[in-house]
C-alpha cells in the first residue's frame, strides 16, 4: 500500500510542477528564463508544500484519532490550528509583518496554543483522552473568538479582506523561503509521529493496559501533542486553515492496515499528500472567474464526509 501510494505522489508531484494556468512547455520556447523563474519560484515551492502539509495533516489525524481513541477526533481538536491562524494574523496584519514574519507568528501561535492545551489538560488529576479533547475543544473556542475579534479590528477593509482569504487556505503565490521555512518543522513533526506509532498501538488496549505493558501515558501524550503542533502549525502558518484532510485520510487508510491506529500513520501521510495535492492541482484547472480557495475545496470534499460518518456511527 505505501508502495502504490507513494507512486501516487510522485505522480500528482509531476502534474502539479506541469500544469496550471500558464503552459510552461509553450512558455519555454519563446522566455526560457522567464519559464525557469517560474516554475523554480513559483510551481516548485507550491508542490512541496501541498506535498508536505497534505502529509502532516495526514499523519496528525490518525495520531490524533489513535491518541483520544476517537474516530471523530482531528488536528483541528487541539488548537494548534486555530492557534497559528491566530499568530499569522496578528503578525501580518496588526504587526506588520512580511510573508516571512506572518509564518513565524503562526508558529509561535501554534506553540502557545499548546502550552495552553497542556496546562489546562495537565491541571487537576492529570491529562486523560476525554480530559485532552476537553480542553482541546475549549482552546480552539477561545481562538476562534479571538480570530473573529481580530477580524472585526482589522486596520482597513482592504486588510479585512486579505484577512478573510487568507484564513480560507491558499498556497497561490508560496515562495521559497516559506517551503523551507515550513518544511523542516513538518518533517520533524511527522517522525516524531511515526516513533510513537508502536506506543499508540499499545494505547489501543486502553490506558490501564498500555501502562502495565511499560507505556508512559503522559510521555506518549505529550509526544503526539507536541508532533501534531508542530506539523499542523507550521503548515497552517504557511497555507492558511486547510481542514478535514487530518479527518477524511485516516479512515480512507485505515481498514487496509486492519485497523492498527498506529500502523495508519505513515500510509495517511502519504494519502494526505496525495489527497491535498490533487486538491490543489484541481483549483488550478478551474476557471478563474471561481477562484475557489483550497481550504473551500477541502471543505466541500470533507463536510458531507464528516455528517456521513456521523450518520453511520450509533
Amino acid at each position: 500500500m505505501r508502495t502504490g501510494l507513494a507512486l501516487l505522489c510522485a505522480v500528482l508531484a509531476l502534474a502539479s510542477l506541469a500544469l496550471g494556468p500558464v503552459d510552461l512547455a509553450a512558455l519555454w520556447a519563446r522566455d526560457p528564463e522567464l519559464a525557469r523563474n517560474l516554475f523554480i519560484e513559483l510551481r516548485l515551492p507550491r508542490t512541496g508544500l501541498a506535498l508536505l502539509i497534505g502529509a502532516g495533516l495526514g499523519a496528525s489525524g490518525a495520531a490524533a484519532q489513535a491518541l483520544f481513541r476517537n474516530p471523530l477526533a482531528s488536528p483541528d481538536v487541539l488548537g494548534p490550528s486555530s492557534g497559528a491562524a491566530l499568530g499569522a494574523v496578528l503578525a501580518g496584519y496588526f504587526l506588520g509583518a512580511g510573508v516571512i514574519g506572518m509564518a513565524i507568528g503562526g508558529l509561535a501561535g501554534a506553540g502557545l496554543s499548546l502550552l495552553l492545551l497542556l496546562l489546562l489538560a495537565l491541571a487537576g488529576r492529570g491529562a486523560g483522552a476525554t480530559r485532552l479533547v476537553l480542553a482541546g475543544v475549549a482552546v480552539s473556542m477561545m481562538l476562534g473568538v479571538a480570530i473573529n475579534l481580530a477580524l472585526s479590528l482589522a486596520p482597513s477593509p482592504f486588510a479585512l479582506y486579505d484577512l478573510m482569504f487568507w484564513l480560507m487556505g491558499s498556497l497561490n503565490d508560496r515562495s521559497l523561503p516559506q517551503l523551507a521555512l515550513a518544511a523542516p518543522l513538518i518533517l520533524i513533526g511527522i517522525v516524531l509521529l511515526l516513533r510513537a506509532a508502536p506506543a499508540l498501538d499499545t494505547l489501543a488496549l486502553g490506558e490501564e493496559v498500555a501502562q502495565s505493558l511499560g507505556v508512559g501515558l503522559s510521555a506518549v501524550q505529550a509526544r503526539v501533542v507536541l508532533a501534531i503542533a508542530l506539523a499542523t502549525g507550521a503548515g497552517v502558518a504557511v497555507a492558511g486553515s486547510i481542514g478535514f484532510i487530518g479527518l477524511i485520510v485516516p479512515h480512507l487508510v485505515r481498514p487496509f492496515v486492519r485497523h492498527r491506529p498506529g500502523a495508519a500513520i505513515a500510509p495517511s501521510a502519504l494519502a494526505g499528500a496525495a489527497l491535498l495535492s490533487a486538491a490543489d492541482i484541481a483549483v488550478r484547472l478551474l476557471p478563474a472567474a471561481l477562484d475557489l480557495r483550497l481550504g473551500v475545496l477541502t471543505a466541500l470534499i470533507g463536510a458531507p464526509f464528516f455528517l456521513c460518518l456521523i450518520m453511520g456511527r450509533r
